[in-house]
């Protein structure tokens, strides 16, 4: 004779029964820290207010749903208003967290019931999470400066706000606004984590420096090593390893975002850029790993992880970029592109390469039109790094970028070649 166990677990999500277990389960799962944090709801409190959720909805009454939920806020106000009164800050913020949980762990019960099971799933995996980590949440609330609050919510308007309210319609050239605003997010938000790790570890190698500061910003990493070489001339080996560590993570993420955007759709993958670029981040760290030192430390100073200025102006080249690539595709074949995107490159090549994955995918690009084109913005960027070492008044050391990277322009190039026998 099968168990209850075993009912349970061949019977349907669609059924009642299974919904009101699996109600009861993520109400003791909110519960659990709640428990271990010995407050006053625990366990036993939190499962049952997710069973009344799932009870009263159940009943399909809307009074009394509206009548449970009645009931869990005034038991939560009772408890914030405790909190209020307590002399302890601390207890006042917990009994808050916890009256807040009691409406989750309800509506969690309530979701289940109706049937909205994965949202219910997430919410209460969410809540918890949210407990369990509050000391790490709140150190970096309290570690961030103005500018890096204001970076983050600037942040959230650009991807939370202005996003779903542009239109998804494809317009003239291939143009969809949300898509590309996505593209532009996805950029923006690549800086962001990166500048957080180059703030972390930025201070203990060169290699975190080089890399990830180029994925945050290639220009910081070469100006902060011209400024390094000015000051410590010996120094030199190490800024050309960091200006080639850029590049190793400009063509990373170049090669990120043509392969990401391009898989599970109908499209082929954008696998041509794959061999060249992958020549150009091994071989730039291969040089890294040759030309350097690794005791070296290198600070890079980056003012901060986000602008709203300067996603307008990569939204603005980026869909230049678009009009400008389908513009002369049109007019002038694929050298009209290509012309195009070795020009924007100078500026940006992650607009350059976003640009050409959304005509591709938008069918104004043949395959390898892209990919030539990727190549080109990539081969841009590594140049105008290049370039900007003349600065520097150690001439052997511009000359030694500038040799490096043509030695990666190089092997780029072969395995380009290669890649299309």
């Amino acid at each position: 004779m099968p168990s209850i166990v075993d009912a349970l677990a061949q019977a349907p999500l669609n059924s009642d029964v299974v919904r009101v277990a699996l109600a009861a389960a993520l109400g003791l799962f909110l519960g659990l820290e709640r428990e271990w944090s010995h407050k006053a709801a625990g366990i036993r409190t939190f499962t049952l207010i997710s069973l009344l959720g799932a009870v009263f909805t159940l009943l399909d009454h809307e009074v009394l749903l509206l009548l449970g939920g009645l009931l869990v806020i005034v038991q939560g106000l009772m408890l914030g208003v405790r909190g209020l009164l307590a002399d302890d800050e601390a207890d006042e913020g917990l009994s808050l967290t916890t009256s807040v949980t009691m409406l989750v762990a309800f509506g969690v019960g309530a979701l289940v019931m109706d049937g909205f099971i994965l949202v219910g799933i997430t919410v209460a995996v969410l809540s918890s999470l949210l407990l369990v980590l509050k000391r790490e949440l709140h150190s970096f609330a309290w570690g961030m400066s103005r500018e890096e609050l204001r970076s983050a919510v600037e942040f959230a308007i650009l991807a939370f706000v202005i996003y779903p309210l542009l239109p998804n319609e494809e317009f003239a050239y291939g143009i969809q606004p949300r898509t590309v605003w996505l593209m532009v997010v996805t950029v923006a938000a690549i800086g962001i984590v990166n500048y957080a790790v180059v703030k972390t570890y930025g201070g203990r190698g060169i290699a975190v420096t080089g890399f990830f500061g180029g994925l945050a910003s290639s220009t910081a990493v070469v100006g902060t090593m011209l400024d390094h070489v000015k000051q410590r001339p010996e120094a030199a080996s190490y800024g050309v390893a960091a200006i080639l560590l850029a590049d190793a993570a400009m063509a990373v993420r170049n090669l990120a975002i043509a392969l990401a955007f391009t898989v599970g759709g109908d499209a082929p993958v954008l696998y041509g850029a794959v061999l060249p670029l992958g020549a150009v981040i091994l071989g730039s760290v291969a040089i890294a790993a040759y030309t350097a030192d690794w005791s070296e430390q290198v600070d890079i100073d980056l003012e901060s992880p986000f602008s709203l200025r300067n996603a307008l102006s990569f939204g603005a080249i980026f869909l230049l970029v678009i009009v400008a690539g389908a513009v002369a595709q049109q007019q002038f074949g694929s050298a009209g592109f290509y012309v195009t995107a070795l020009l924007s490159g100078l500026v940006s090549s992650a607009g350059v390469t976003s640009s050409a994955v959304l005509l591709y995918i938008g069918g104004n690009l043949a395959h390898e039109t892209a990919v030539f084109g990727i190549l080109l913005a990539t081969a841009s960027s590594i140049a105008v790094k290049a370039a900007l070492t003349l600065a520097a008044p150690d001439r052997s050391f511009a000359y030694r970028v500038t040799a490096w990277s043509g030695v990666l322009l190089a092997a780029s190039a072969v395995a380009a070649v290669v890649a299309t026998l």
